[in-house]
């Protein structure tokens, strides 16, 4: 759970709410500045472009995020290469036809002790009634590589 702080406005009748915390703010400020910069570059902006956002992003995180997310990067291009790379909320994704498909959370964006693959609805992973949509990592072994390079590729189909 993160331990941000949770900001508190008060309303026309007195009454407080709980709203965004910090972390969430950023997030959707940096979302909106992706969507302001793809509108500037057009319709015919470059995949190269957004997935040059991508790289450095991924090179300004923390050292143990970096790592994860670099090898993520390196099996979404090699086992979906036909997923576009893009920001997210900040965050590295990956996009089918403009959708985004699956996405890598750092640790730090929102504090927490993990790291999180997360796939959105666009993903082929349906199985049955119930199947997980989210991973936490810490670290990525060779068996963690190849089950999430079977996702993403299922994922992408």
């Amino acid at each position: 759970m993160s331990e941000t702080k949770t900001t508190t406005k008060s309303t026309a009748a007195g009454s407080k709410f709980d709203g965004f915390t910090d972390d969430e703010r950023a997030a959707m400020k940096e979302h909106a500045q992706e969507l302001k910069k793809a509108a500037r570059r057009g319709a015919g902006a470059k995949a190269a472009d957004a997935e040059r956002d991508v790289l450095e992003k991924i090179a300004e995180m923390a050292e143990a995020d970096r790592v994860i997310a670099e090898r993520i990067h390196a099996i979404v291009k090699a086992d979906a290469p036909s997923l576009t790379a893009k920001l997210w909320y900040g965050q590295p994704a990956y996009a089918k036809d403009g959708k985004i498909v699956c996405f890598f959370q750092p640790a730090q964006k929102f504090k927490t002790r993990y790291a999180t693959l997360g796939f959105n609805d666009p993903a082929n992973l349906d199985d049955g009634t119930m199947w997980p949509t989210a991973f936490a990592l810490t670290e990525l072994t060779a068996d963690d590589e190849a089950r999430i390079g079977a996702l993403v590729k299922r994922a992408a189909s």
